[in-house]
């Protein structure tokens, strides 16, 4: 974990939020970790823990799951408290991370709930996984976005080996 963000995230009080400044995709994001005078001084790219979004190639769901995440986030102001687990970074970099609204909502949670993102549970990083399986088997349930008739085709892992990064 780089030091920047460790002294950036441990100094940061409980009632602090992170602005976010860009959605990529349904779970992943971009947060200030650092400004002055307003200026953005450093970011640092989340990626939510124990979800797994349909990628944007994978028509309509990947854009209809990064424009849930953005609703999701717009909704808290686009202001997020984050949270880390175990593991802090994944193969790419990025901070894995829960977030959580100015509601006290997790972000990661509503994204399952409400039908826009399958569990993806990587060891060590397993607090709240049964959260998660309780989110999609009420998704499943209620046939909420990919879950419903006309849903999701293929796993976002299973698009991922066939359109691997370049």
């Amino acid at each position: 974990m780089s030091l920047l963000f460790c002294s950036v995230t441990c100094a940061q009080k409980e009632k602090d939020y992170y602005k976010v400044i860009e959605i990529h995709d349904g779970d992943t994001v971009t947060v200030v970790t650092n400004s002055f005078l307003g200026i953005f001084a450093k970011t640092e790219r989340i990626r939510l823990i124990g979800i797994d979004a349909p990628e944007l190639g994978q028509k309509p769901w990947g854009r209809k799951a990064k424009d849930h995440l953005k609703k999701l986030i717009e909704e808290s102001d686009w202001q997020v408290k984050v949270e880390l687990d175990i593991q802090h970074r994944d193969k790419y970099g990025r901070t894995l991370a829960y977030l959580w609204d100015k509601k006290g909502r997790m972000i990661n949670y509503m994204m399952v709930r409400d039908g826009f993102a399958l569990i993806y549970t990587i060891p060590p990083n397993v607090k709240y996984v049964e959260w998660f399986i309780e989110a999609q088997k009420l998704a499943r349930q209620e046939k909420k976005g990919i879950w419903r008739k006309d849903g999701l085709e293929e796993k976002p892992s299973e698009w991922r080996k066939k359109n691997p990064r370049h």
